[in-house]
């Protein structure tokens, strides 16, 4: 996992302005074969959660390309021998026998299922789910599926499956961004979907803070394509921004959670707070314009030399202004940016891209504190 050190004070200051968070991070990854180059061993991802303030999670495997009993074995070993902090998830292919394979898994110490349509190529609808579905729904497990970039839209399908299924705790990973352009209004109605907020666009995590209702909401970091620290120090300034209350929030960053792996009720947490409290600042808007084409860019290899000056430039406003402390924090995560070595992460990425999320988001999120301020 790459070095978050430049974030945590701003998880620091999160921390501060809501105390008492015990952080439950729903999406996290063990594994060694993916091809997309990222890799985590169990070392490394307790290492991760410490970092974030003794945190807990969810872990299940990453692709494997030649199947998933031996990574399910290897997550479950992982989550016996972690003293209580990991849950193990098993994760399945349609293909091959998911509900033996679930029950296998169940039986060994695994807490939940995980199902990935793009990877692994199927649709939410898929026959041979159904009876995992309903093993879950018998149990009151949680089922975590990827809802982020690369397939096609799954949001019917998964209200169809809480309809179905209402002992299951379906959870839409990424925000459901798939979906989350209309499924925000349906969620209400289906109290056993959630969404977790294993992504990284400022824009997508404050429309999900502020049109689902946050007992529907569960914080996750997608380790390791980001750590526990990174995503707790964002995440939390948009649940702030947006306008969850302390209680919320918590009930959002762990309790939540914990209680649905105990079995226990979700937690209703009241409505949406709607999109009111979201920062409106034309001058924040053009920084936080640029620095979303410098990520783009360093998604695909392309060091952002341009688009990173007209972000420093758009910082330039005068000392007394309203945006200068957000613009200056920016400027540091920028300039922290550039001290940045090889993060990790494989080498298509261009070096130090967390930095450049973390300024983005800065800048969407204004009213929150600042480290060193209140």
């Amino acid at each position: 996992m790459f070095e978050d050190g430049p974030i945590r004070p701003l998880l620091a200051a999160a921390r501060e302005r809501v105390p008492a968070i015990e952080l439950f991070d729903a999406h996290t990854h063990i594994g060694a074969n993916d091809p997309d180059g990222f890799t985590c061993t169990r070392e490394e991802l307790l290492a991760g959660l410490a970092q974030a303030g003794d945190a807990h999670s969810a872990v299940f495997p990453m692709h494997e390309p030649d199947g998933y009993s031996a990574a399910n074995d290897t997550v479950i070993t992982a989550a016996a021998e972690s003293g209580g902090v990991l849950s193990a998830y098993c994760r399945l292919d349609p293909r091959a026998d998911p509900l033996g394979e679930a029950q296998r898994c169940l039986d060994a110490g695994a807490a939940g299922i995980k199902l990935h349509p793009r990877a692994e190529d199927f649709p939410l609808d898929t026959p041979e789910l159904e009876p995992v579905f309903a093993l879950a729904d018998e149990r009151g497990l949680p089922v975590l599926v990827h809802a982020g970039r690369g397939i096609p839209a799954l949001g019917r399908h998964a209200l169809a499956v809480t309809e179905r299924h209402p002992g299951l705790r379906l959870i839409l990973a990424h925000c459901g961004i798939c979906d989350l352009a209309w499924i925000w209004e349906a969620a209400p109605d289906h109290p056993n979907l959630f969404f977790d907020t294993a992504w990284w666009a400022p824009t997508d995590l404050l429309a999900l803070f502020a049109m689902v209702p946050p007992g529907q909401i569960v914080f996750a970091s997608d380790a390791p394509y980001g750590t526990p620290a990174f995503a707790a120090a964002l995440h939390l300034r948009y649940a702030i921004q947006a306008g969850l209350t302390d209680d919320q929030i918590r009930l959002v960053f762990g309790e939540q959670m914990r209680g649905i792996l105990a079995g226990q009720k979700p937690v209703d947490a009241g409505p949406a707070p709607g999109a009111g409290a979201l920062a409106d600042d034309p001058l924040l808007d053009r920084l936080h314009t640029f620095l979303i084409a410098a990520i783009v860019l360093m998604f695909n290899g392309i060091e952002p030399t341009e688009q990173l000056a007209l972000a420093t430039l758009s910082c330039k406003v005068a000392d007394d202004s309203a945006q200068a402390e957000v613009c200056a924090a920016v400027l540091d995560l920028i300039e922290a940016r550039e001290r940045a070595g090889r993060d990790g992460r494989p080498e298509r990425f261009v070096p130090g891209m967390p930095m450049i999320v973390a300024a983005a988001g800065v800048a969407r999120t204004p009213d929150v504190p600042l480290p060193g301020h209140s």
